[in-house]
C-alpha cells in the first residue's frame, strides 16, 4: 500500500526541485490575443506550488489509508473521496496556469489522465467492505502509469527534475 500512495503522490509531481532556467521577463500577450506563457522559470514554480499542496494532502489520505485507517472501512473510504478530490483540485489548477502551446498539450494529457485516476478512486471509494477495498487497491497502483508519464513530460518541460518517488 505504501507503494500504491508513492505512486499516487509522484503524480502530481512534487519534489523539492528547484527548476532550472532563468528569466523574469513578465507574460506578454500574443498576436491573437492570449495571454502568451510565462517564463518557464515561472511557470516551474507555479507547477511546484500546485504539486507540493497536493501531495501534502495525498500523503495525509493515503498514509491514513495505509495506516491508521487500514481496518476501519469508514475512514478509509474518506481518505479516498479526499484523494479524488485532491487529485481534481490539482487538475483545475493545472489548467490554469498558461503554458506554452507544447507543454499545454502535455497538461491536457496529465489532466485527462489524473481525472480518470480520480475516477477510478471515487469508485473504489464505493466499496461495502474492507474486503472488496483491498481487492480494488491495485487498481488504483495501475492508474498511476499514465500519471506518472505525463509527469515526468511535464516536468522535463519545465527543467525541473523527475519526482522523486518513480
Amino acid at each position: 500500500m505504501l507503494l500504491a500512495w508513492a505512486l499516487l503522490a509522484a503524480g502530481c509531481g512534487g519534489s523539492s526541485a528547484q527548476p532550472h532556467a532563468s528569466s523574469s521577463a513578465p507574460a506578454r500577450a500574443s498576436p491573437g490575443g492570449r495571454p502568451a506563457a510565462a517564463p518557464r522559470r515561472a511557470l516551474a514554480a507555479q507547477y511546484l506550488v500546485i504539486a507540493k499542496a497536493g501531495n501534502r494532502r495525498l500523503e495525509i489520505d493515503f498514509g491514513g489509508l495505509a495506516g491508521r485507517d487500514r481496518h476501519n472501512l469508514r475512514a478509509s473510504l474518506a481518505d479516498l473521496r479526499d484523494a479524488a478530490a485532491t487529485e481534481r483540485l490539482f487538475d483545475r489548477r493545472l489548467l490554469a496556469i498558461r503554458f506554452p502551446r507544447v507543454t499545454e498539450t502535455v497538461a491536457r494529457t496529465l489532466y485527462r489522465v489524473n481525472q480518470a485516476r480520480a475516477s477510478l478512486t471515487v469508485r473504489i471509494a464505493g466499496s461495502v467492505s474492507l474486503r472488496q477495498l483491498d481487492a480494488l487497491r491495485p487498481l488504483l497502483a495501475a492508474a498511476n502509469a499514465p500519471v506518472e508519464q505525463q509527469v515526468r513530460l511535464i516536468r522535463r518541460q519545465l527543467g525541473l527534475s523527475p519526482p522523486e518517488t518513480s
